[in-house]
């Protein structure tokens, strides 16, 4: 018999500049993190060898810190604001400044080349700076971000001489002058990606027109209201070979020669397989984009209040090939009908609502959800605002689609109970956990009692981010999720009867968590300070918007606002008057 002997690998016995090579294959930051603490020489190699970083909270780490532990880096990710602030419940003023962290990098001389940024405070002066102090910068997407103008642009426009991206997503942006598309010099050539859907001022038509014109590679560009119809189609003309598109205005007559000369420019782009905007529309003019429908795998409504659920649907028949899917409710559950009989290959549907300050107005109920689950079986992502939902609806959402990885709920009246029934909507959200191993991300509303929490401590083992609101009977909800939900990073709580019991219990926890947030809660001042003291690895931060000061608050008073989150630097320096860092 032939003996086999098996031999274990070192993995050290190999040269640095093979391991580097090797861990170039792990893409993953969790992976990532994961090889560092190996061992010392995996962490030296990994130090030396990542060049990609995400940071979910610019004040858990500070820029030195960063630049120290990751020389190479190229590419950062970085989020400021907590997610709440999207719901307006952060104050204008709490904090989130980019400036300092272009400042490090620009006297260190990293070699930053795409700088990602969601819900930063971004001046003029920290995009100047970027643009003059890293000559291969090449992409810069911002999303919900505030503080800088279209000067700010126009430097990233002119000084950044190989940029091929330039992504604005939801930006708050003063426009001091409409010409900033002009500072692009004319030896511009690298473009791959323009998106200005957000600001809301004059364009320089002449030079975005010279711009797609010298961008051979551009593939994505998505425009504002100010871009005319005719322009568009002239941009059209220079650009076929466009992947994403997004059309500002888009309103016209049907029976005019400029209609008919974008029809045909449209008819000429056969690779777009993403389409948004529409933010005007005329939806006689929609006709002219049936031709290129049946290749969309993503398609942009939710800003097309102009089009009714008859248009709507007529369009969505034509799209057979979608996977992603953003919608307003004014579809109704007629509509989603439509969408369940046509998009066989949906992964991803967002219905937002038309209205959101008329909860009695939503026009999609638990029917048009129960509808695409019976036809979308690939559905894994979901973001729904409704008027009501049933527990019935969602058990059989839940017995339709087993895959879902997010699952955001909702609905207009928050605290609405199950319509028929009249019970709250445990079971229903319950048969969501149950059935969905993989569920990643929830957000649930509507009558809820401690129930629903044992069920999701139960059952959503793999459940990453959670958000509640109006929610629970007792601290008991609170802590069955915290006990249960061992991969819990984020938890988001407003209006909820969880106290000083549920946050102390086990406070271990939030080590392994990258953030609490709790607002109109039971939590007391003197319970945050408890925790603060305790763990002094977290920031516990009180946000207090009243004129009262910390020293003359009664430690029995509740807090407003808390939010906790892990850091390795201590106390940020730019704290308003108004946040009490405990």
């Amino acid at each position: 018999m032939l003996r086999e002997s098996r031999k274990t690998i070192n993995m050290n016995y190999f040269p640095d500049e093979v391991l580097e090579h090797v861990f170039d294959f792990v893409t993953s930051h969790k992976d990532r993190n994961s090889v560092s603490l190996v061992c010392k020489l995996w962490y030296k190699i990994e130090k030396c060898s990542r060049k990609r970083v995400f940071i979910g909270n610019c004040y858990s780490i500070n820029p030195e810190r960063l630049i120290a532990r990751f020389p190479g880096l190229k590419s950062l990710t970085l989020k400021g604001k907590p997610h709440f602030a999207d719901f307006n419940l952060v104050p204008d003023d709490w904090g989130g400044f980019l400036y300092p962290w272009i400042e490090a990098m620009a006297n260190s001389r990293i070699g930053l080349e795409e700088l990602k940024l969601k819900r930063m405070v971004v001046s003029d002066e920290s995009l100047e700076l970027l643009s003059k102090s890293f000559p291969n910068f090449k992409s810069l997407a911002l999303v919900s971000c505030e503080g800088f103008t279209t000067d700010g642009l126009a430097a990233i426009a002119a000084n950044c001489r190989v940029l091929r991206e330039l992504d604005l997503q939801e930006n708050e942006i003063e426009d001091h002058r409409g010409h900033w598309l002009s500072c692009f010099p004319e030896s511009s050539t690298s473009l791959v990606s323009l998106n200005f859907a957000c600001l809301k001022g004059e364009i320089h038509l002449a030079s975005l027109e010279r711009l797609v014109a010298r961008s051979p590679d551009l593939k994505s560009l998505r425009l504002n209201r100010a871009v005319p119809f005719d322009t568009l189609q002239r941009l059209l003309m220079r650009a076929p070979q466009l992947v994403d598109l997004g059309t500002g205005s888009y309103v016209n007559d049907p029976s005019s020669e400029a209609y008919n000369m974008l029809k045909a420019a449209i008819q000429g782009c056969n690779s777009i397989r993403s389409l948004s905007g529409f933010l005007e529309v005329a939806p006689r003019c929609m006709l002219a984009i049936y031709p290129i429908c049946e290749n969309l795998t993503f398609l942009n409504l939710s800003y097309a209040a102009g089009l009714q659920s008859n248009e709507l649907t007529m369009l969505i028949q034509h799209c057979r090939k979608l996977q992603r899917l953003w919608i307003l409710d004014c579809i109704g559950d007629k509509g989603l009908g439509v969408v369940a009989s046509t998009c066989k290959e949906l992964q991803e549907l967002r219905v937002f609502p038309s209205d959101p300050f008329d909860a009695g107005n939503a026009a999609v109920t638990e029917e048009g959800l129960v509808l695409v689950s019976e036809g979308c079986p690939k559905l894994n992502s979901l973001l729904y605002f409704c008027q009501q939902m049933t527990n019935a609806a969602l058990i059989t959402v839940a017995k339709n689609c087993t895959n879902f990885i997010r699952f955001r709920l909702c609905i207009l009246d928050p605290i609405k109970p199950d319509p028929v029934t009249n019970q709250p909507l445990d079971e229903g959200f319950g048969a969501i956990v149950r059935s969905c191993k993989g569920l990643k991300r929830l957000s649930l509303t509507g009558l809820l009692t401690d129930q629903v929490f044992y069920y999701i401590g139960m059952h959503a083992k793999q459940l990453e981010m959670l958000s509640i609101a109006f929610a629970g009977d007792s601290d008991k909800g609170m802590l069955y999720v915290l006990n249960g939900c061992k991969k819990l990073r984020k938890l988001e709580i407003r209006d909820c009867p969880f106290g000083d019991t549920a946050l102390l219990e086990d406070m271990g926890k939030y080590e392994t968590m990258r953030s609490l947030w709790m607002s109109s809660c039971e939590v007391t001042l003197g319970a945050c300070k408890t925790l603060a003291k305790k763990m002094p690895s977290l920031n516990v931060e009180i946000m207090n918007e009243s004129e009262q000061t910390e020293r003359n608050l009664d430690d029995r008073q509740k807090v407003d606002k808390m939010y906790l989150y892990r850091t390795v630097v201590g106390h940020r320096k730019d704290a308003p008057e108004f946040v009490w860092l405990l």
